[in-house]
């Protein structure tokens, strides 16, 4: 039976050091190697914050505390009591001489895979064991630098006056109509999973000012490529009386301070993924949709204007912006309806994406603020404007001028880890081929 109490009060990996000598100490954690000696048994176990190395000796140890030690089965979970004591390995400056030892869950063999990276797998098995395969250092640095990022978004947020809001994901209407959207029955109504929290982060401006979400959102696409999934999390902010430069310099604030963040609370995790980090310039580089046309045209690329920019396009333009760097101003039909237009010229649209090489982590701009321009850009785009009535209402109520961004978190840890495929550094990544675990 499992003593609660012993659990409970334990100390962790990345806690113990020089002072804890000569003190009595309980660890808990896996069970990573067991290497008897004749009357000695070293156990290295580890938890989440490191690993420890802990001695049983025969004589000292209970007869049958040493036998479990002794027998214990890699990878099972164990709660480990003892005295610390200075270590003679090398690169350890302490260690526990163990009293006692509770097998609290026994690893039944073979595992899917090995936890301790030694052996190599397929991403795909390591997904379908990725509960194990968070035992890796590896593997777990990556959400370590995620868990940092995250914390560093919202203080950025907090920083800058922004309430955090949690908005519907079962939706009566699209935000950009009914392309890519997962439809459901919804007690005899069709609804939709939300790809953008957009509408309602906009609506939410009118009386909260500055609003911002980290959520799950889904889009109904069937590519199948690295950097994309049908359940991804997206940081969206909208901030009332405030124009496109306005947010994008939010934007960039906000990515620079997660990545000094990184680099002063990750230091570890980013020395196991060998990952070199360097805080960017501001401002960000800064190139017209024009620009970058003319650019691909130099380089050989058939390209007009009003063509999307494509993954072959942006990877040639990162043959020369290879860093953080803007693209402004993109045509007005590339962008949806809710993008604002330039006073002077309304084939072009006050947006914005942020790059970084050719993977883009953030769209944004003006918003539209207007409810007769409003609707007639849905009538443009071929959207019926009594489809968003509910949401229409709402410009008549005092809208202010606003602007907003999303930004594609599992993108940005793409960057922050140097990782090439997105499933890398999603916990559980859904495609159109994976639906469990």
């Amino acid at each position: 039976m499992v003593d609660d109490e012993k659990v409970k009060k334990r100390v962790f990996a990345s806690e113990l050091n020089e002072s804890f000598i000569g003190k009595k100490v309980r660890v808990a954690g896996w069970v990573e190697d067991v290497r008897p000696l004749g009357s000695l048994i070293f156990l290295t176990v580890r938890d989440v914050s490191g690993i420890i190395q802990v001695v049983f000796i025969k004589g000292n140890t209970p007869q049958d505390a040493f036998l479990t030690a002794k027998l214990v089965a890699r990878q099972s979970a164990v709660v480990i009591h003892g005295a610390v004591k200075e270590s003679k390995a090398k690169g350890t400056k302490v260690e526990i001489q163990a009293d006692d030892i509770q097998v609290l869950s026994k690893a039944q063999h073979p595992l899917p895979i090995d936890p301790t990276g030694r052996v190599s797998s397929s991403l795909d098995l390591r997904l379908d064991s990725r509960a194990l395969e968070l035992r890796n250092p590896y593997t777990s640095a990556i959400f370590k630098i995620r868990h940092t990022a995250l914390q560093s978004i919202r203080k950025t947020m907090l920083d800058n006056k922004f309430i955090e809001v949690n908005t519907p994901k079962i939706i009566g209407q699209a935000a950009e109509g009914g392309a890519n959207l997962f439809s459901l029955d919804y007690f005899g109504k069709k609804a939709f999973l939300a790809q953008s929290p957009q509408l309602y982060k906009e609506q939410l401006t009118l009386s909260l000012d500055r609003v911002f979400e980290i959520s799950t959102y889904f889009r109904a696409e069937k590519s199948h490529t690295r950097r994309h999934l049908n359940e991804f999390v997206s940081v969206d902010i909208e901030a009332a009386f405030s124009y496109k430069e306005d947010v994008m310099n939010i934007l960039e604030e906000t990515v620079v301070k997660v990545i000094e963040d990184v680099l002063k609370n990750c230091e570890n995790e980013l020395r196991i993924l060998n990952r070199d980090l360097m805080i960017p310039k501001t401002p960000f580089d800064r190139m017209t949709y024009s620009q970058a046309v003319e650019e691909l045209k130099a380089s050989g690329l058939k390209i007009e204007f009003g063509d999307d920019l494509d993954t072959r396009a942006l990877k040639r333009l990162s043959k020369r912006h290879r860093h953080f760097y803007f693209i402004i101003d993109w045509p007005t039909s590339l962008k949806p309806f809710y993008i604002e237009t330039k006073k002077d010229n309304e084939e072009i649209s006050e947006s914005f994406d942020l790059m970084y090489s050719y993977l883009e982590l953030a769209s944004g701009g003006t918003r539209v603020s207007d409810r007769e321009k409003l609707e007639k850009r849905l009538l443009d785009v071929g959207l019926d404007p009594k489809d968003f009535s509910e949401h229409l209402k709402v410009f008549t109520w005092g809208m202010p001028v606003h602007a907003g961004w999303g930004l594609g978190l599992d993108r940005l840890v793409m960057f922050l880890t140097g990782m090439k495929n997105i499933r890398d550094v999603v916990l559980y990544p859904r495609d159109r081929f994976r639906l469990i675990p």
